[in-house]
């Protein structure tokens, strides 16, 4: 395991690592501003939580996650890892990894500013793909058999978090149908917050392990490591990747806040508890299968099972309509720039 005083050598006397390394923790500063807020999205709507208190808290508990969840099970970022091979060439391997990574932060800002809340993990392994087929004129750098857990993880993120959450609020009405409402709204109040606290967690778990993966890829192939399948994940890593992702978190949450959490469909606290909760159950089944899905998936399709159990028409669908259009896009969108970047990149470097 490469200790943090080996790596900071490594990175002053690899001007490739060094690029590498900036790249990825762009990459990840982006995906807590545009996708960790998500999280924190409902509670900070029904006013559970104050929008810095739920920023920092995000932060703590995205941390903690990737912690917990890589000491339990790394297979998230082991997919990751070993999804695309870009060839025995390590130098040319290395500029297509950051060909990559430069077509993920054009997508990701893109969708930003028109506050659209679209899958950095979409995004991610789009733009990898599409550097790989560049690299091998074809399909022969995509490992199927990782690349098909993408598509099981999109599937179920998709039904599962509709049903999670449309079953978990019915569940909650039921219990609570002869209790007084004003003695609900503040219990709710509270458990909301517990609840975001539990999506941040599982973001972490989920969206840390794959840029781990992908940092981890850039340092072995910085090496000339080609063919690596194997890794430990340094504490140092953990950390660091946390304090990227809350300080993206920081700079650009509140835009995306409003558009999954007051644009899509106004949620009372039991109903945000309930998405919550929902969107927490189904990214750790995702986790402990080893399945990469999209934390901003996830929620959305929990906040839409939400609403459509109150009634169908309290879901604004034009904002729906325009998060799958860009669900829809963000492969081959991402994936063509990525295509399109590492061709250009090894072109000229």
């Amino acid at each position: 395991m490469l200790d943090f005083a080996s790596f900071l050598s490594q990175l002053t006397g690899n001007p490739a690592l060094f690029v590498t390394v900036l790249l990825t923790l762009a990459v990840i500063l982006v995906n807590g501003w545009t996708d960790a807020p998500n999280a924190i999205a409902t509670a900070v709507s029904t006013r559970a939580i104050r929008p810095r208190a739920a920023i920092l808290m995000a932060s703590v508990f995205n941390f903690l996650g990737i912690l917990v969840m890589t000491a339990i099970n790394k297979t998230v970022a082991e997919t990751i890892y070993n999804m695309v091979d870009f060839g025995d060439n390590a130098h040319e391997a290395l500029v297509a990894l950051c060909a990559a990574m430069v077509a993920i932060v054009l997508w990701a800002v893109m969708a930003w500013v028109f506050g659209i809340p679209t899958s950095e993990s979409h995004a991610l392994i789009a733009g990898l793909t599409g550097a790989a087929i560049a690299m091998h004129g074809g399909l022969s750098g995509v490992n199927g058999g990782e690349w098909v857990k993408v598509l099981y993880g999109l599937v179920l993120s998709t039904f599962l978090g509709f049903a999670l959450g449309y079953l978990v609020v019915k569940g909650i009405e039921a219990i609570f149908r002869g209790v007084d409402r004003r003695r609900t709204t503040v219990l709710f109040r509270r458990a909301q917050i517990g609840g975001a606290a539990a999506m941040a967690f599982m973001h972490g778990a989920q969206d840390g392990q794959k840029f781990m993966g992908v940092f981890l890829l850039g340092m072995a192939l910085a090496q000339g490591q080609t063919h690596t399948t194997t890794f430990e994940i340094p504490f140092w890593l953990i950390l660091l990747c946390s304090i990227v992702m809350g300080l993206g978190t920081s700079i650009g949450g509140y835009r995306i806040i409003k558009a999954v959490g007051m644009d899509m469909v106004k949620l009372e606290t039991y109903q945000g508890f309930a998405a919550d909760i929902a969107g927490a159950l189904c990214l750790l089944a995702s986790s402990l299968t080893g399945m990469p899905v999209s934390t901003t998936h996830t929620k959305t399709t929990a906040i839409m099972g939400v609403g459509a159990a109150r009634r169908l028409r309290s879901v604004d669908w034009s904002v729906v309509r325009e998060m799958v259009l860009t669900w829809v896009l963000t492969f081959p969108g991402c994936g063509l720039i990525g295509f399109i970047m590492a061709k250009l990149f090894v072109a000229f470097l």
